[in-house]
């Protein structure tokens, strides 16, 4: 995929983000970091406090003879590791949404794991969707830049335009 000179360029996963934006042009893109953050998420298992819980509702007042039977209920834990990086991708397209309205970028390449790309999607505000022109879902937040610009230029993408 080509990236327009002067284009915007998310990278990102659950736990980082690059901003870039293309200095260079389309046959040679230099990508400049325009922000870069990160959050420290702890392991899934020093997040977690308990064993999976369980309901128990009994047959009181159903009108069956089972007097005093119960059925259980499993539930699963709540994953707080992947609330935390759900809430990084709703936070990365807020920041979007601000720089497209103040009109920082007209075009858009998002670059983005499946899973934090479907995040990432679902809070789209319509100004940085009209800008979308493509969309990679793969995971390439932890390369060196002169590598993401060749795996950009090397990758296949879910237009959007």
């Amino acid at each position: 995929m080509e990236i327009p000179h002067d284009a915007m360029v998310v990278v990102a996963d659950g736990r980082k983000m690059l901003l870039f934006r293309n200095q260079g042009d389309e046959k040679f893109p230099k990508l400049e970091v325009v922000t870069h953050e990160e959050q420290n998420v702890p392991a899934r298992e020093d997040m977690a406090t308990d064993e999976p819980g369980t309901t128990f509702s009994g047959s009181k007042g159903s009108g069956r003879s089972n007097a005093g039977a119960s059925n259980r209920s499993g539930y699963e834990e709540t994953d707080f590791h992947q609330l935390e990086e759900d809430r990084f991708a709703a936070e990365t397209a807020e920041m979007l949404r601000m720089r497209a309205l103040r009109n920082e970028f007209s075009q858009l390449i998002v670059v983005a794991p499946p899973k934090a790309l479907g995040e990432l999607r679902k809070h789209y505000h319509k100004e940085v969707e009209a800008r979308l022109i493509g969309e990679i879902a793969k995971d390439f937040a932890n390369r060196p830049t002169d590598e993401i610009e060749k795996l950009i230029a090397s990758s296949e993408t879910k237009g959007t335009a």
